[in-house]
């Protein structure tokens, strides 16, 4: 009997930016509402609350002199070196993102060249069929660039993949803005390579949702929110948070059981589910609405590890991150072993929504 191709994890890495930035940092800004009214209550009182809701305490920014592909490099050193590779052997460079290189004195996006063509000039990559591209999706956009590789692995069209997921938030959010304290910086990669089994493993199937229709504009780039401010001719990024987190309570939960359904998994086999880090309060309400629809009342505490409470929310970076952390037991309550199903899953800009199952 043949053997199936399957597309498999080797190697993780990660650049987690050594700059905290704690709650207290936004205690002297000038916080604005949507409509350029200066919020009545105390800062204090409004970081009090962001962190009530969001369970974020501190987030990481990057040096002044890097930028998002510098990030992304450093991520993808760390996942090739993990998965004991030759960098000339890989047959793409993916990189998703979703603003480019922004630098600290110039907030005008610069994507040409391409991220991932920066990357694997940085790597040395003297490969000319290590075809390198970007993939902006939101902040679902690493997870929807693993299954591009996997289609790509299935296919016979390649054999290992680096996919790359970076982002610098700290330049492209309004200091004017409350939701500013929600974003941070980081980038985390992942080496995909085929392998022979006559057993499921690895990536076992996926699912992708696109919302654009109806909610498009749940994020979206705008002025700052303060009338006067400094940064005037500069666009930041926004959000309907409320509302955002009515879809993803709605519509996560339902991706994720899709992708179950699809493989024939049961939610009671999941030995984790790594969701992208957005808001911690948020995160358990999706959870807690996935084992509702299996009419399962008690959700496992070690099901689902966080990092959101002092990495904040990196965008496509915080999954990538997540996964480099457990697999190399640098999360102490949460553990990984051959054998185990996880389900990956995000959602942001687009809206957009995917999932993934994937066994060790």
């Amino acid at each position: 009997m043949k053997n199936t191709i399957y597309s498999v994890i080797t190697g993780t890495g990660s650049y987690i930016p050594p700059k905290r930035i704690q709650n207290e940092n936004f205690l002297h800004n000038e916080f604005y509402d949507t409509d350029g009214t200066k919020l009545k209550k105390t800062n204090q009182e409004i970081v009090d609350k962001f962190l009530e809701i969001t369970t974020i305490a501190e987030r990481r920014y990057v040096a002044d002199d890097l930028v998002t592909s510098d990030i992304a490099y450093y991520a993808a050193v760390d996942a090739i070196k993990s998965a004991r590779i030759d960098q000339e052997d890989l047959d793409y460079v993916i990189v998703a993102h979703n603003f480019g290189d922004v630098r600290k004195d110039n907030k005008q996006v610069d994507i040409v060249p391409s991220l991932a063509a920066r990357v694997k000039h940085k790597l040395e990559i003297k490969n000319p069929y290590a075809v390198a591209y970007d993939l902006p999706f939101g902040c679902p956009g690493w997870l929807q660039a693993v299954i591009q590789a996997d289609y790509f692995i299935k296919s016979g069209d390649a054999k290992k993949v680096l996919v790359i997921g970076a982002e610098v938030l700290s330049r492209v959010s309004d200091p004017h803005d409350r939701d500013s304290m929600l974003y941070a910086d980081g980038a985390g990669a992942i080496v995909l390579e085929a392998r022979e089994s006559d057993t499921p493993v690895g990536i076992l199937a996926h699912k992708t949702r696109s919302d654009a229709y109806l909610y498009s504009q749940m994020l979206y780039m705008d002025k700052s929110y303060k009338p006067d401010s400094e940064h005037k001719d500069d666009l930041f990024l926004k959000m309907n948070g409320r509302k955002l987190y009515q879809y993803a309570l709605e519509t996560v939960p339902q991706a994720i059981k899709a992708c179950l359904e699809k493989n024939g998994t049961h939610l009671s086999e999941v030995k984790k589910v790594l969701i992208h880090q957005a808001n911690g309060k948020m995160d358990d309400a999706i959870l807690s609405r996935l084992y509702g629809l299996y009419d399962m009342a008690v959700v496992p505490d070690d099901i689902m590890p966080m990092t959101i409470s002092w990495l904040g929310n990196s965008s496509v970076a915080t999954v990538p991150t997540l996964l480099d952390l457990l697999l190399k037991d640098k999360l102490d309550t949460h553990k990984i072993n051959k054998g185990d199903t996880l389900v990956f899953a995000s959602v942001g800009a687009g809206m957009n929504v995917n999932a993934m199952i994937y066994k060790m």
